[in-house]
């Protein structure tokens, strides 16, 4: 190659290339690291520089360079392209490799409207030494490509417009652990904020997308998940379309019950008009949650939930649907279809299902949430009314078309509403649970605004975080974990801000947590276990008893520290009913195991302390937040040893964790036979988690029949789900042949959106 071709650098000078400088680099970023060529990568790096290059491109083709050579044969480069995008980053950040000290960064980012003051108005000088005493800087040789990309597009602090980046990641996890525990007492908050800088630096905790991209900075809003109940009137709804472009903005993924909304052709004020029905407003929302992007982090979304017996059920269950004409669908948001038992009943025994209009049937779709008994009651009742107008279709046409259009769009989910509602730690009397959220893992009592500044309605929020399977040692160790993250999300309900009243109302006094789990996928492999076969399930309802029992354990403790949540009264805790009273049944014949840990002391604790959180746990999707912890997601079962992620940050490989170790443990998704042994585990998961799982069903047509997944079969899986006490159904995957390992991230939820 020509050594003679200048560079230019960033003050616009030019000078010759300097080869040897790009060697050392190279050299230092494989250093410890199997199976990878320096010489490889500067000769790909070389073929493509040219008379001119900037530093900056050159930098970025080296990186580019490393992350080609990713593969199953060489997945260290993962490790190389990190390192380079290491060195990278901080070059454009601080203009060296060093990062500056923390108090003199910190000052610096305040003053440039980059950090909340706050910082330091908590903190001294000398508080902020001693957290540089503790920070580890070389942590960030630990992320792999795939996390170091995330950070960039997503995490760190930077000017969205221009690019350009004020931080790296440990100033991230310092910065987001002081803002957390700024309040705490002055003797105990350092130690504190040391041990949540250790957790999520360390990757024992996973934060979502909108926590790690938003405190430390002046915007405070983090919750991840947000839930907007719907009335029956046009104060009702316009109030619903302001608090959803409130919340769009602010990063967080939401969901909207429209359920209540009177079908096409209903009266209004007293037969003065006629009602258009619920398409033109569901249209008015998905305007609404289009209005505005999230910060470059990630872009509005939102799911609509509405029950299987309304009027309207047979055009709304089409929406999506890429037939038909733009009057008669709404395609950008994504649909929840709320299910109960004698909607399944009606499909077992061959029978119909009557559909009605809220409007036109009292009490009904109340009682839907509150009480099954007395929905049952009432909809026989008014089936036999012939004064109501009403719609009979069989059930099994009914299920058919939703089945149809879940299978055909991906996006139609699942909610059964007496599973959210007789196994939760809420009051179905007092405080239904009529909704879930775009990631269906949220499940919080709700009601509607008649107007946006209504403290009278009920907007739910959840705080999300997870922890890793796969960096704890123990399930003993989740003990101490789960102390810390309920803290520090508790916290954050403090710190941040509530752009509406019925939002921090309800949150004030529900204080609602959800804590779930990252790297399932690799905590199988690590034991030899697997997802089809039932070998996971006794570990499965072992490591869930130990999270829920940990995570009440930590609200109940911090109840006698700071009291308990104002709203306590309104769960079932408070009688002393926990998740392992209400669970169904179904689970104990897929697994023996005891229960391990001492339920009753926690019991009595709780009757008589209460609990600072009246939730804590749910299970997230977790995409973006798990490929910074080079995590699987969640808990599902990868598509390949290698996944290719596609995102708007450009295609990503990432290695599943201890590839050359348990390469042959992974059970990949398209070699599971079925759903049937994932379902199992789910309902496992289920009889402890408090709130819902983010649970999705796949298929591969090449496994049927003339390469068709019938709707039998899909109907089958949906009645498994109901029968294991699964609470929601999220994605259906359709194995599309194009390439079994490349997952198209979806930066919509929350999340992670619900997406952490």
């Amino acid at each position: 190659m020509n050594n003679n071709l200048f560079v230019t650098k960033r003050n616009g000078e030019k000078e010759t290339i300097d080869l040897e400088k790009i060697h050392r680099v190279i050299a230092w970023a494989a250093d410890g690291l199997e199976q990878v060529s320096v010489s490889q990568v500067e000769l790909k790096s070389h073929i493509q520089f040219y008379d001119g290059i900037k530093t900056e491109d050159i930098h970025e083709t080296i990186i580019k360079s490393a992350a080609d050579l990713i593969s199953e044969e060489t997945p260290d480069y993962q490790y190389l392209a990190a390192r380079l995008a290491v060195f990278h980053l901080r070059k454009k950040a601080y203009g060296q490799f060093e990062p500056p000290a923390l108090y003199d960064h910190v000052v610096k980012l305040v003053e440039a409207g980059k950090y909340d003051q706050h910082l330091l108005a908590d903190y001294t000088k000398d508080d902020f030494e001693h957290m540089s005493s503790f920070m580890d800087h070389s942590r960030d040789l630990n992320f792999s490509y795939a996390a170091m990309k995330q950070l960039e597009g997503k995490y760190l602090v930077q000017n969205r417009v221009s690019g350009e980046i004020y931080e790296s990641a440990q100033f991230l996890y310092i910065l987001v652990s002081a803002c957390l525990f700024a309040k705490y007492p002055v003797e105990s908050r350092l130690r504190y904020v040391e041990d949540f800088y250790h957790a999520i630096s360390r990757f024992k905790i996973s934060l979502p997308t909108p926590i790690m991209a938003g405190v430390r900075t002046p915007t405070r809003q983090f919750s991840s998940c947000v839930l907007i109940e719907c009335g029956d009137s046009l104060d009702s709804i316009n109030a619903t379309s302001s608090a959803i472009v409130k919340y769009v903005s602010q990063r967080a993924g939401i969901g909207v019950n429209a359920g209540r909304i009177r079908a096409l052709g209903s009266t209004i004020r007293n037969g003065e008009a006629f009602h258009t029905g619920c398409i033109p407003f569901f249209k008015h929302f998905q305007t609404a949650v289009k209005s505005c992007s999230q910060g470059g982090v990630r872009g509005g979304a939102a799911t609509l939930f509405y029950p299987l017996w309304h009027l309207e059920v047979e055009s709304l269950l089409v929406l999506k649907n890429n037939r038909g004409v733009e009057e008669n669908r709404v395609r950008h948001l994504d649909y929840g279809v709320q299910f109960n038992k004698l909607m399944y009943q009606r499909l077992i025994k061959g029978g119909s299902i009557t559909l009605f209009s809220p409007s036109d049937v009292p009490g009904l779709y109340d009682a839907f949430f509150e009480d099954q008994e007395k929905f049952e009651r009432l909809y026989v009742q008014y089936e036999n009314d012939d004064s109501i107008r009403k719609k009979r279709i069989k059930a099994i046409e009914l299920f058919t078309l939703f089945a149809q259009e879940r299978a055909s769009t991906g996006r139609i989910y699942l909610q059964n509403v007496d599973h959210c509602n007789t196994h939760s730690p809420f009051d179905s009397s007092k405080a239904a649970i009529r909704q879930s959220n775009l990631c269906l893992e949220i499940a919080l009592p709700t009601k509607p605004m008649n107007d946006i500044n209504d403290e009278n309605g009920e907007i739910a929020l959840c705080t999300l975080s997870a922890f890793n399977l796969g960096a704890i040692d123990s399930l003993d160790e989740l003990e101490g974990l789960a102390d810390l993250a309920v803290r520090a999300l508790d916290s954050l309900l403090d710190y941040q801000d509530y752009p509406i009243a019925a939002a921090q109302s309800a949150s004030m006094a529900r204080r609602t947590l959800g804590i779930g789990v990252i790297n399932y996928a690799y905590y199988l492999a690590k034991n030899g276990l697997y997802y089809s076969n039932g070998s996971a399930n006794n570990l499965t309802h072992r490591t869930f008893e130990a999270i829920q029992f940990y995570l009440l354990k930590a609200t109940n403790e911090l109840a006698k520290e700071q009291g308990a949540c104002p709203k306590f009264d309104e769960t079932l805790l408070s009688k002393g009913i926990l998740p392992i009273d209400t669970y169904k049944k179904t689970i104990d014949d897929i697994t023996g195991e005891p229960l391990h840990l001492d339920w009753e002391s926690l019991r009595e604790s709780i009757k008589k302390h209460g609990v600072r959180n009246s939730t804590v746990s749910a299970l997230m999707p977790s995409e973006t937040s798990s490929q910074i912890s080079n995590a699987t997601n969640g808990i599902e079962p990868p598509r390949g040893l290698i996944s290719i992620k596609a995102s708007k940050d450009g295609v990503l490989k990432q290695v599943v964790p201890e590839y050359e170790k348990l390469k042959g443990n992974y059970e990949l998704l398209w070699n599971i036979p079925d759903n049937q042994g994932y379902l199992e585990l789910v309902g496992i998961m289920q009889k402890f988690v408090d709130q819902a799982i983010s649970a999705n069903t796949n298929y591969d047509p090449n496994k049927f029949e003339g390469g068709k997944v019938p709707v039998k079969q899909i109907l089958k899986d949906i009645l498994t789900a109901y029968k294991l006490g699964v609470k929601t159904l999220y994605y259906h995957n359709t194995r599309d042949g194009a390439s079994d390992d490349i997952e198209i991230e979806d930066d919509s939820c929350a999340g992670g959106a619900c997406k952490i």
